[in-house]
């Protein structure tokens, strides 16, 4: 008979410790918001698998802002998500923690900013990683891309979801500016986006050429596949107009507008902030004016001059050609932006001409591109959330009963989190942020 030895003594299992790591450490959020960004949480732990891991998170500063039962975690394996319900406006630190096998744990420190509540927060989206959004471009399934005024570079944004772009692309050394162009106003001809800067003087009453600059870039694939390619610039429009006006009595007052000391953003300054092509052609152009009201009074028109070869000022640096100015009755105020859909409908974001204009009103207007014919409004806007109604993003059917659009703010001299600070000044990229926001437009 055989006699079974003695059974070997199991080996004792030695776990590391575990792992952690965020995929950003700033986040920001907003109170009553819906679908606010989250955070990636990657974990691990040798000699553990993943999904005996346990995540959670606790407040380490202002409870008041977000809590620890404001945290929530989801999912399982290595990589958790991590999302915040905003409790409160203002900043707060988030410990979060992994609990491993072996009584060992990990801690990291997510640095969480949120900002106030707005009107109808379910139709607001933000758009983070930056603040100053200035002009906006659809490019088809859901998504647009968002220029800002402060830099150079374009960003590609799934307009149903608040968080980071997508992609971003910064065309200063195509350009050749290694300062801002203050882009402020776009317009798409096929696969060809146009851009233009201001035109104007900087807030300080100073030349800068770099936003005496218009371009293009050229679009290939759609949605988040988009990708986009620098094409061609010019960089003497303003000089064109200036010359254009000069030329037939100063009507407009460019050349008194443009002059050395003269900020832009006041009744009689110059600055563009609108560009759409007219009815039915793709060679001219009508610049949105923000300034001058036309003529330069209060209660006075809101002012469009045609670019009738522009096409060709960016394809071979032709001369600009001016048409006569259109001034249309936007109950005194200004052109913030303007876009047609394909079905030729027009519809102008109007607000006013003031450099602070936060408090002042803004509002909608369909038109048919026709010079003569008269605007008409088809909606007010909030003027108590912070940030300036900047941009459109997409047109609908305006005949259509319930017809909504959205649009995008310019939150960049906004102080979104209580402290004083505006958030184009703050140092992290992920607490920066501009609102879109759905609107419905009366019939």
């Amino acid at each position: 008979m055989l006699i079974a030895g003695p059974t070997a003594p199991a080996q004792a299992v030695t776990y590391g410790t575990p792992t952690i790591a965020l995929s950003a450490s700033y986040l920001s959020g907003a109170v009553g918001a819906t679908g606010d960004p989250v955070v990636n949480v990657t974990v691990g732990q040798s000699g553990a698998d993943a999904s005996a891991l346990t995540v959670s998170a606790s407040a380490s500063s202002k409870a008041s802002v977000a809590g620890t039962g404001d945290v929530t975690v989801t999912g399982a394996g290595a990589v958790r998500q991590l999302a915040v319900t905003a409790r409160g406006r203002g900043y707060t630190n988030l410990t979060v923690k992994v609990a491993g096998l072996g009584g060992k744990s990990a801690t990291k420190t997510l640095y969480y900013a949120a900002s106030a509540a707005v009107q109808n927060p379910a139709d607001a989206r933000y758009l983070t990683g930056s603040a100053d959004a200035s002009a906006a471009v659809d490019v088809g399934g859901g998504y647009a891309v968002v220029a800002d005024d402060e830099s150079n570079v374009l960003r590609l944004y799934d307009r149903s979801r608040s968080g980071a772009p997508v992609k971003t692309w910064d065309f200063s050394s195509q350009l050749g500016v290694s300062k801002e162009v203050d882009i402020e106003g776009a317009t798409r001809i096929g696969n060809t986006i146009y851009w233009t800067g201001s035109l104007g003087n900087n807030k300080d009453g100073e030349y800068k050429a770099p936003r005496n600059t218009v371009f293009t870039t050229t679009v290939s694939g759609s949605g988040s596949g988009t990708q986009l390619a620098y094409g061609r610039s010019y960089k003497k429009l303003r000089d064109d107009l200036v010359a254009w006006d000069q030329a037939n009595g100063n009507r407009y007052g460019f050349a008194a507008g443009t002059a050395d000391g003269e900020a832009p953003k006041q009744i009689d300054g110059f600055n563009v902030e609108g560009l759409e092509f007219a009815p039915g052609s793709t060679t001219t152009a009508y610049l949105g004016f923000r300034a001058p009201l036309a003529p330069a009074v209060p209660g006075g028109k809101a002012l469009l001059v045609p670019v009738t070869n522009f096409d060709q000022v960016l394809a071979s640096g032709a001369k600009a050609v001016f048409g006569a100015g259109v001034e249309l009755d936007l109950g005194g105020l200004a052109v913030r932006d303007i876009r047609k859909n394909a079905a030729g409908q027009y519809l102008i974001l109007a607000g006013s001409w003031a450099a602070d204009d936060n408090s002042d009103p803004y509002a909608l207007y369909q038109w048919d591109g026709v010079a003569g014919h008269a605007p008409v409004k088809r909606a007010d806007l909030p003027t108590t959330d912070p940030g300036g109604w900047e941009a459109i993003a997409e047109v609908p059917d305006l005949t259509a009963a319930g017809a909504r659009v959205q649009l995008v703010t310019d939150s960049g001299s906004a102080d979104l989190y209580g402290d004083g600070t505006e958030v184009k000044d703050l140092t992290h990229p992920e607490w920066k942020k501009a609102r879109a926001a759905w609107f419905t437009l009366n019939p």
